[in-house]
Order: structure tokens, then sequence, then C-alpha cells
């Protein structure tokens, strides 16, 4: 391999994982709370079309990240408001949202901009850009081109690893949300709200799936269009699992999400010794099925948090 393409890999896998980690770190915050939530994908289509919408109208990408993060954190409070207030299925809730976001980003975006579901373009002056494009002359295509030609969000998102995993493990907010989790009954005894810990985690995992449906808006595509997600708030979700509901294990799986799905790029029209031309629709399946095969191999060896999915009902 030559150094030109381990840096465009590299590249490209940073590039593909940044949503997946975005997303996948919503995921452990949540479910470290005790809320199960399957509808990560929803939330960044949403998040997606709010940014696309406003990025378009307005011009700045200030106002479509708040946008992104703004619609996200309202669909986390209904979540919240669904299975923490009222104490519905948190699995029903999750999926319920998915199908609300296919559903209603399509039919607002055909109502409000007529061409065919889609939103107008980006302009040049709303998309991230990369903070050194000249990195890759300077230091070479593998440091330069794979670590350094990236946009704010891609640093953004492997900062935030690293903050979600002190915040978690380092702080004692941190301590009670996981403890909210495990045993939402002692937390209870010593004098905290048990809705307000788990408000509080679906509010962070609200802005961190913003995020993730933003970046492929204003980094990736240049407008939304419908279901642009692809699925990757399930692969995110397959990562977290995979990652035993902890930052870092977590990132190690996007990362082999995003360079399998980059190798599934690299592989179409090239011929395998043996196998010949694999079919486009095999290729591109590959990340998945390895979605598929990791939640078959490891759900159920790793250890959930112990409150995962259980309402919480206050004894008196």
């Amino acid at each position: 391999m030559d150094a030109i393409l381990a840096g465009t890999l590299l590249a490209s896998t940073l590039r593909v994982a940044t949503p997946l980690i975005l997303c996948a770190l919503a995921g452990v915050l949540a479910e470290r709370s005790g809320v199960i939530d399957l509808g990560l994908e929803g939330k960044m289509l949403f998040a997606a079309f709010a940014a696309a919408a406003t990025g378009s109208l307005f011009g700045s990408t200030v106002v479509a990240l708040l946008a992104g993060c703004g619609v996200a954190v309202l669909m986390s409070w209904l979540h919240g408001f669904a299975t923490v207030s009222h104490r519905g299925d948190q699995v029903v809730s999750g999926m319920a949202l998915n199908i609300i976001a296919y559903g209603l980003t399509a039919v607002l975006a055909i109502a409000w901009f007529q061409q065919g579901g889609q939103t107008p373009p980006l302009g040049d002056g709303v998309r991230l850009r990369p903070l050194w494009p000249e990195a890759s002359a300077t230091l070479g295509p593998v440091v330069g081109e794979g670590l350094f030609a990236h946009n704010a969000l891609v640093y953004v998102a492997l900062l935030l690893v690293a903050g979600v995993s002190f915040f978690l493990y380092r702080t004692r907010l941190g301590l009670r949300l996981r403890a909210v989790g495990e045993n939402p009954n002692m937390v209870d005894a010593a004098g905290l709200s048990v809705s307000r810990l788990r408000y509080l985690a679906l509010t962070l995992n609200g802005v961190l799936c913003g995020l993730a449906g933003a970046y492929l808006v204003l980094a990736q595509s240049a407008a939304f269009s419908p279901n642009m997600t692809a699925g990757r708030g399930y692969m995110a979700l397959a990562a977290m699992i995979f990652g035993r509901w902890k930052p870092v294990p977590a990132l190690a799986a996007c990362l082999l999400f995003g360079f399998l799905d980059t190798i599934a790029v690299r592989l179409q029209g090239v011929k395998l010794p043996h196998l010949g031309e694999l079919p486009v629709q095999a290729i591109q399946a590959l990340p998945y099925l390895l979605t598929v095969v990791l939640l078959a191999a490891f759900i159920g060896r790793n250890v959930a948090p112990a409150a995962l999915g259980r309402p919480y009902v206050k004894e008196h």
C-alpha cells in the first residue's frame, strides 16, 4: 500500500466514522442512565433536515447547527416524556421516533421546498471546510491528508470521546448518571431526582444526535435527501453495544465500521482474485452485515446497565 492510498483510507475512515461516533456517544449517555434509545436514527435524520432547511434559508452554519441540535433535543425530550414521565415502553417509543422522522422529514421537505423531498443545496459559506487544507502538501499524504485535512466537527467528535469518558467516570454528576442506570432506588434514597438525571442524559443525547445529523449535510452531502442517514443510527447502536456502553471501545467500533464502509466504496468495480467483480449491492451491504454479526455475537455477552429499559416507579 502506498502512502497516498494509506492517507486516503485514513481520511475517509475518519470522515465516515464521525457521525457514528457522535451518535454512539449519544446512545452511551442515554442508556447509561437506564433509558433505551432506539431512536438515534430518527433524531439524526430530523437533525439533518433541520440543519439543511435552516442553513439554506439563513445561510449560517451556526444557525444550522443550533437548529439540528434543537430539533434532536426536542425529540429526546419527547422520548423522555413518553418513557420517563409516563413510563411507556422505551423500545416502542424509540421506534416511533424513527417512523415519525422518516415520514415527516420527507413530507415537510416536499411541502416547503418542492424539490422531490430534498432541500436546496447549501452554499459554500455554510458548509464545513477543512481547517488545514494545505496539510497534505506540507505534512505528506498519511499525516497531512489522513489526520489534518478535516473540518472542525471531526476533531470535536474525537475530543468528545475523551470528554464523555471523563464526564462519566471522573465527575460526580457522571457518577450519579451511571448510578441511575444501575440502581435508581439507591439514587432516589440519596435524595436525588431519577427523572431529572434521566432528562439531563437525554438532553445531552439530543445535542450529540443533532451534531451527527448536522454533520451529514454540512460536511458530507450538500443537501438533505429522504432517508439519507441510511441506517447509521442503528450502526451507532451496534457500536455502542459492541463497546460495552463505554465511550472509548465504542469509538473503536465506529472506526471499524468507517473503515469497512471506505473499503466497500473502494472495492466497487475491482476484480478480486478467485472471486471476480463483486456486485455493488453485496459490497455496500458489508458494513450492515458486520453490524448484524456483531450484534448476534456480542449482545448476549456484554452486560448492559442493570436498570436499562426499566421505568422507575418511586416507592412510598
